[in-house]
């Protein structure tokens, strides 16, 4: 059934089954709305609801939780779960319009122990509050304070699902709570850091025990996702038969859909977790994707069925809803219990006999109760009276209310409530569980109290009970449909009367005929007979027929004699009354011998005389054996079924004719026919016996479509019902509204088309129907220009037929046959009407086709044509004849043109297909022979290949300590660095400024300088570059006070564990986002400055040498400085040509910045023929260092290049007049081979006069080795340069990354043990002091688990320090770090970092290229770590005596290294700029009421120094 109300589009809600006609009359009745309803309203969107026995209604609302009387009109408490004062939502999250269960800010809301002896019932409150956290309070008052509470219960994302229950356990007599939770969400780390700890993470359900003081989950409580599952989103939770049941489905967080289908998961009710398998739910009935979607729960206890709401996806905008979109289905509870497998599907198990490859088996619903509708939101089942009740939500706002049948078959669903603004009801509907007849509607931010029923509006007995509204029922002393409560007496059948008992119960007035000459009124069904009256009476005369009462227990009755002169009567009343009690009924006997039917004979009050088959008036004599006056005793004999006067068909098939009879449906009316639901109109049937009517259906045909069909000026609609509108108007922007005349019938509308000359050509209507007050858009019409035709041919293919084709342009009209009538005028002005026969529309123009048919002399006729007619509309246009070819010219030319065409195509593919062959036969062959030559070549290097290091490469240069410093403190911040490095030695130690000495003593307050750090990284502005920045402040402030520094590293660092050991202690110290993390950094810095350089600096050094050298050996593009030889993949040059090596006799100038007489000037160099000359240059300058062991004093960009042939010399530059450029104005870079430099050449290095700026500024104009796409595929010229660039393949050089790593393995081996040895059995005192301090903490908090102290050793040095020295050379030595070197050292602090993680590496033949270089060596590097720091913590710990000495010896060697009025200057800029709240904080906290005192004077010091100063 498809059923539109006054919304469109419609939403269409049908039952998989055939309904019954009574449905159909129940949905007609108008909802009912506002007497009865009362309203609450929130501020913030409702997130849960909960009803209890005994304490009123609670409401969750943004972070409200309110406590309301049953009636909704009373706040009886109210608990800010946030801040008191606010109900605003915590995060600012716009709200989905339509929210999933369980995603919003309150998770759980279950009031439980409700009636347990001596035991006062508790509610449980869940919110995403304090990482899901959970609380129990009393029922009776939520201004009470919570008895027990508990973190990371439920999830923490207002996204994340959560469902539960409590239950009391068996045994334990203990109550649980079985909750299962979307704890982890994959959304950024920075949008909401609630993860959970890392045991809980993988957690889908757990149990906890309610009695405990933090709700704890025993170790037996878990249920675990599978790993490798996606997340998944729970909707409910009930207890059924001895288990906990779960209704969830798989759900995508980041794309929004469904990735599964819904199922059930089911655990013991239990103390602990015992897993029971889980079943997939089918509900895809009817939808041609499925519904994966699970939107609302409920398990209808009486029968042992559950309930679930199932939606296809839609889309964001729901754009994509459908009529079938939602469906309600119900299961049997025994038949999902069966069919629950314990397998490894969404959850870990530990015992499963499920084979691999196994999929849940998927139940099927009930499918006679299956309902399926556009927009179901929510369900709530009950049994009433041995009816099942189902209650629906629907995304426009209507609680829709359905009956199921015997056998559960669904009924059509009555509309109980509509809420104006049509917000979507919400996913739980609540009972109240006091009253039965009222439920709680959700929606938006209000709460609604609506009746379960309208009985009000059946206005008999008998349409009261035939209702089959089990909440309905018939109040015989109110006279009135009613519930059972609103009825006095209602326990008494005899003045309330349920459905139960049927229509025939109702008080029914009857003729019936006692004998020949008697016609007895009596009334039957259910009701006492005690003190009746009644009375008959002629309404024409109003004579007296008959009255009676009731006597001895019996009913009254009236008997009338039959008589000839009461034949004349009518109309007749007869009445029963009882004090105010009137039952009344009036027959009226006007056309008794006109009805043919025993049933509508009997319905009107006539009588039915079986002897004559004939309907009599009810007082002519007729024997009693024939006399029949109740429909139930009528027989059928009905051969063909009548029609009804409303139009609606029924069937009866013929029945075996008994004695008895059978009852017989029929209608007498339906008005009105039609309706328009835009007005709100009712239908209302009248007939009789509509419960014994069977197969019987009634369509209710909702707002009418309009589809177009336009033809030049007189256009049709085409669509339904369209004998309800009132008018169809014209609506034009500039002429407004137009009136137009329209013939309209059921299925159609014709009208013309208003002229509209003065506007412009092409314009847009909109066609509009109005219906009452309403306006129907029924689309747009778009006004053309006139169509024009361009000429016609007659052609006669028989003497008595003429087809006349009529050439047009092409348009956007839509030319019908009814639209158009051609005429051809012929001779002395005659005319012959064409017959239209189609339309075909080709590339270039249309051809209008007609015929004249039944002529004579056709031939004669078109040669005679002269002009053709047109008529459109109004429109009448005249087309001359054109001139056409004769057909036999085209019959000769078209098939030579044809044969023309066909051999010149097949010789032109022909040719090319050859040379296409020949071309690519000869790039296969190259492409091999390519392929095979680097393989060989890559095998034989890896085998062969030897890099020579050089052992002297002279003096490390490393830099001085403040500039270490300075860049290891300042990463980014190079700023910072001139003004800590002016020259301290020539200061003047009583010239400092006197407020910076009171603020250098203030931070010498160990609480104050805490309190102050605390409170700074409270404040949502002070990012975490601000926190790097105070902590290298403050680490220069305090560098000569080391050991005050250290106990501030050693507070800070217990505060840090605070805050983590909460979370996830294994996290701690991984980012840089507290002070103190990078207080530890800088602390580790200067700490180990000493031994970073008196045993890390040399391998160090020697590894960035080595690895420049063999980066060198091989081509490196200029531009995008990738080289051929690397470690790191994505600086591998793979397009490169072939090359080859070029001794050069370099002889160095003798410049007055190196006259030493003992440096050798004449050296060999060996370059590549594909070096660019600046490359040349640095290579040139390299050799000359090593040989010398010093630099030959001046810069590159200082120095040329001298080409010496003979006499002659050649200036050699990146750039000159011979540079080669490129197709797309892209010039190459001249290189040792452009200048056909062969072996042996002899160049002279000389000191440039001036212009000492570089060669050439590179830019995307040039290019080196990796050519513009463009070039890519031309041959590359020279004798040195054959082959061709796109047979490059990148996969052919990953040798050369292992080349590389072998060339340094040696080097990089010989720095990774010199950082995890101890020279002299001795650790570093950092280092020592450091790990001891982190072991001791571990013992404090007793934390068993090594791989947390591991840990947080990894993140406090290697990572901390190592990582930043590794990849930063330039922090240690004074060198310029290269992009590409900067690459390769990421790839070794990679391998570096990898050898201290517990983690073992699964790695596969996909995995990234920079785990798999050194995946071998990891292991072997790992066991030297563990070693390495076993050895550290079996050395004896250090005294404090020895490390404060060490500390004092190191705070001594940096003296007037800083200016550390400077960072003694920026740190209280940051204090000044947070004064208030640093103030504030000192304030609450006691024994630093003399630190706030020193902290306002130092605040007078600076302001008095400002007036007088810029600071």
């Amino acid at each position: 059934m498809e059923v539109s109300r006054r919304k469109a589009p419609p939403r269409p809600l049908r039952p998989a089954a055939p309904l019954p006609l009574l449905a159909y009359l129940l949905v007609l009745a108008a909802p009912a709305r506002g007497a009865e309803e009362s309203v609450w309203r929130s501020e913030q969107a409702i997130g849960a609801i909960a009803a209890s026995r005994e304490d009123g209604v609670f409401v969750a609302s943004g972070s409200c939780l309110d406590q309301l009387d049953y009636s909704l009109e009373r706040r009886l408490s109210r608990l800010y779960r946030d801040q008191a004062g606010n109900c605003t939502e915590p995060v600012s999250l716009a709200p989905p319009e339509r929210p999933r269960p369980g995603s919003s800010f309150s998770k759980l809301l279950l009031p439980y122990r409700e009636g347990a002896t001596d035991l006062g019932g508790l509610l449980l409150t869940g919110w995403t509050f304090d990482r899901g956290a959970c609380e129990v309070r009393p029922l009776g008052n939520l201004s009470r304070s919570s008895l027990r509470n508990g973190t990371e219960v439920v999830s923490c994302h207002p996204q994340g699902s959560t469902a539960g229950v409590v239950y009391l356990a068996d045994r334990s007599n203990r109550w649980y709570l079985a909750v299962a939770a979307t704890y982890v969400l994959p959304e950024p780390e920075t949008a909401n850091r609630c993860n959970p700890a890392a045991s809980d993470r993988g957690t889908a359900i757990a149990l906890k025990n309610t009695e405990g003081r933090s709700l704890a989950t025993e170790e037996l409580g878990r249920l675990k996702l599978r790993e490798g599952a996606g997340s998944l989103h729970f909707v409910d939770a009930f207890l059924w038969n001895g288990s906990v049941y779960f209704p969830y489905y798989p759900y995508n967080y980041t794309s929004g859909a469904a990735t599964g289908w819904p199922s059930m998961a089911r655990i013991a009710q239990s103390t602990e977790v015992l897993f029971q398998g889980q079943a997939a739910l089918d509900c895809g009935h009817g939808h041609p994707d499925g519904r994966r979607l699970l939107l609302s729960s409920c398990l209808v206890e009486a029968l042992d069925v559950w309930a679930g709401v199932f939606s296809a996806a839609t889309g964001e905008g729901q754009e994509k809803r459908s009529p079938a979109t939602t469906a309600l289905c119900l299961f049997r509870m025994s038949e999902i219990q069966a069919r629950a497998k314990n397998c490894r599907w969404d959850f870990e198990t530990t015992q499963h006999n499920c084979k691999e490859g196994d999929q849940p088996e998927r139940v099927q619903p009930i499918a006679s109760s299956t309902l399926i509708h556009s927009d179901l939101t929510s369900v709530y089942g009950t049994v009433v009276l041995n009816r099942t009740v189902l209650f629906l939500g629907t995304g426009d706002g209507q609680l829709l209310k359905v009956i199921l049948g015997e056998n559960l078959t669904s009924n059509c669903p009555e509309v109980i409530y509509e809420i104006k603004e049509e917000t979507p009801v919400f996913y739980k509907l609540v009972p109240d569980p006091r009253k039965n007849i009222y439920i709680y509607l959700t929606a938006g931010k209000e709460v609604r109290r609506i009746p379960v029923a309208n009985c009000s509006k059946h206005k008999s007995c008998s349409e009261c009970l035939t209702a089959a509204d089990p909440h309905c029922g018939w109040c015989h002393s109110l006279q009135r449909c009613t519930f059972q409560g609103d009825c006095a007496h209602s326990e008494s059948s005899e003045n309330w009367l349920d459905i139960s008992l049927g229509a025939k119960k109702c008080p029914k007035i009857q003729i019936i005929r006692s004998s020949r000459d008697k016609t007895t009124v009596t009334m039957v069904g259910s009701f006492s007979p005690r003190y009746l009256e009644c009375v008959v009476r002629n309404v024409d005369t109003s004579r007296l027929l008959c009255q009676g009462k009731s006597q001895s227990n019996r009913t009254c009755t009236c008997t009338i004699p039959t008589r000839p002169t009461y034949r004349d009567v009518l109309v007749v009343n007869v009445t029963f009354s009882f004090h105010s009690w009137i039952l009344s009924k009036r027959f009226n006997l006007t056309n008794c011998s006109s009805l043919r039917e025993c049933p509508v004979c009997i319905g009107t009050g006539c009588a039915w005389c079986n002897s004559v088959r004939k309907c009599i008036h009810p007082f002519t004599p007729c024997d009693p054996s024939d006399y029949q006056s109740n429909q139930e005793l009528c027989q059928v004999a009905v051969e063909k079924p009548p029609k009804t006067p409303g139009g609606g068909r029924f069937k009866e098939n013929r029945s075996n004719r008994t004695n008895q009879g059978l009852q017989v449906f029929y209608i007498k009316a339906i008005e009105p026919q039609k309706i328009s639901t835009l007005g709100k109109s009712s239908v209302i049937v009248t007939g009789a016996n509509f419960t014994r009517a069977s197969n019987i259906t009634m369509i209710l045909k909702g707002t009418s479509t309009c589809d177009k069909d336009v033809g030049g000026q007189n256009i049709t609609i085409v669509g339904r019902n369209f004998d309800v509108i009132d008018n169809l108007i014209i609506s034009h922007e500039l002429k407004g509204n137009i009136n137009v005349s329209e013939h309209c019938m059921a299925t159609f509308c014709r009208f013309l088309a208003p002229s509209l000359k003065s506007s412009k050509a092409r314009t847009n209507v909109a066609v509009k129907l109005r219906v009452q007050d309403t306006y129907l858009d029924c689309g747009t019409l778009q006004y053309l220009e006139d169509p024009r035709f361009t000429g016609y041919r007659v052609e006669s293919e028989i003497d008595t037929e003429l087809e006349v084709k009529i050439q047009k342009e092409n348009d956007n009209f839509n030319i019908s046959k009814k639209d158009i009538e051609i005429t051809l005028f012929h001779g002395e002005n005659k005319q012959l009407n064409c017959s239209f026969e189609n339309i075909t529309r080709n590339q270039d123009l249309t051809t209008i086709l007609c015929k004249i048919k039944n002529i004579r002399n056709a031939n004669s006729i078109a040669t005679s044509s002269k002009k053709v007619r047109v008529r459109l509309g109004n429109l009448e246009l005249y087309v001359e004849q054109e001139s056409v070819p004769s057909t036999w010219y085209f019959l000769i030319v078209l098939p030579v043109l044809l044969v023309i065409v066909i051999f010149a195509a097949v010789g032109v593919t022909r040719q090319k297909s050859k040379e296409l062959s020949r071309k690519q036969s000869q790039q296969l062959e190259l492409l091999e022979s390519e392929l095979r030559k680097e393989i060989r070549d890559g095998f034989a290097e890896l085998q062969m290949d030897k890099l020579d290091v050089v052992d002297s490469f002279g003096t490390v240069p490393f830099l001085d300590y403040k500039h270490f410093a300075l860049r290891t403190f300042f990463p980014e911040s190079g700023g910072f660095t001139h003004i800590f490095t002016e020259d301290m030695h020539n200061r003047d130690a009583n010239d400092k400024n006197e407020s910076l000495t009171a603020l250098d003593a203030l931070i010498c307050n160990k609480s104050f300088l805490v309190t102050v750090i605390h409170t700074l990284e409270k404040q949502k502005n002070f990012s975490v570059k601000d926190r790097c920045l105070f902590a290298s402040f403050l680490t220069i402030a305090l560098q000569t006070k080391l050991v005050y520094l250290t106990s501030i590293l050693e507070v800070l660092t217990r505060d840090l564990m605070e805050q983590s050991s909460n979370m996830q202690p294994k996290l701690m110290l991984r980012r840089t986002e507290s002070v103190v993390e990078k207080l530890l950094t800088n602390w580790m810095s200067v700490c180990l400055s000493g031994f970073l350089r008196e045993t890390v600096g040399e391998p160090f050094y020697l590894l960035v040498t080595t690895l420049n050298q063999k980066i060198n050996k091989g081509p490196v593009d200029v531009i995008t400085c990738k080289a051929l030889y690397t470690l790191n993949e994505d600086w591998l040059l793979w397009q490169v040509p072939e090359f080859s090596t070029v001794a050069l006799n370099v002889v160095f100038e003798k410049i007055p910045e190196n006259e030493s007489a003992d440096v050798c000037r004449n050296i060999s160099v060996n370059v590549l023929d594909c070096d660019t000359i600046g490359q040349a240059k640095e290579k040139i300058f390299q050799a000359f260092l090593s040989k010398n062991g010093s630099p030959y004093g001046l810069q590159l960009n200082e120095i040329g290049l001298e080409l010496q042939v003979g006499t002659r010399q050649k200036e050699l530059l990146d750039i000159d007049s011979s540079s080669v450029i490129l197709e797309d104005g892209i010039t190459k870079l001249n290189t040792i081979g452009h200048y056909e430099i062969s072996n042996g050449s002899t160049i002279k290095v000389f000191k440039k006069i001036a212009n000492f700026t570089s060669d050439v500024e590179y830019s995307d104009d040039h290019c080196h080795l990796i050519l513009p796409d463009s070039e890519a595929f031309q041959d590359v010229q020279g004798k040195r340069h054959r082959g061709k660039h796109k047979f490059k393949v990148k996969e052919m050089y990953l040798t050369k990354l292992l080349s590389t790593k072998v060339a340094i393995h040696s080097v990089l081996e010989k720095l990774f043990r010199s950082i995890w040895s101890l020279p002299n059995s001795r650790a570093p005192f950092a280092i020592k002091y450091f790990f001891d301090f982190l072991d001791a903490q571990a013992e404090n908090k007793k934390i068993t688990d090594p791989d947390v102290v591991h840990i947080w050793k990894t993140n406090s040095l290697p990572l901390r320090f190592w990582v930043n020295i590794l990849k930063n050379p330039q922090f240690v030595f004074d060198i310029k770090k290269t992009p590409h070197i900067d690459g390769c050292l990421s790839v070794i602090a990679q391998a570096f970092m990898d050898a201290f993680s517990l983690t073992e590496q699964q790695l596969g033949k996909e995995a990234p290229t920079n785990k798999l270089l050194y995946a071998k060596d990891i292991p072997t590097y790992k066991e030297e770590v563990k070693s390495y720091y076993k050895a550290i913590r079996d050395l004896p710990p250090l005294s404090s005596l020895e490390m404060e000495e060490f500390l004092t010896q190191e705070s001594k060697k940096h003296e007037n290294e800083f200016n550390e009025e400077v960072a003694l200057t920026e740190i209280y800029k940051y204090i000044v700029k947070y004064f208030d709240e640093i103030l504030n904080k000192l304030e609450r906290e006691r024994g630093l009421e003399e630190a706030q005192k020193q902290l306002l004077h130092v605040k007078v010091l600076f302001d008095e120094k400002k007036k007088c100063k810029w600071m």
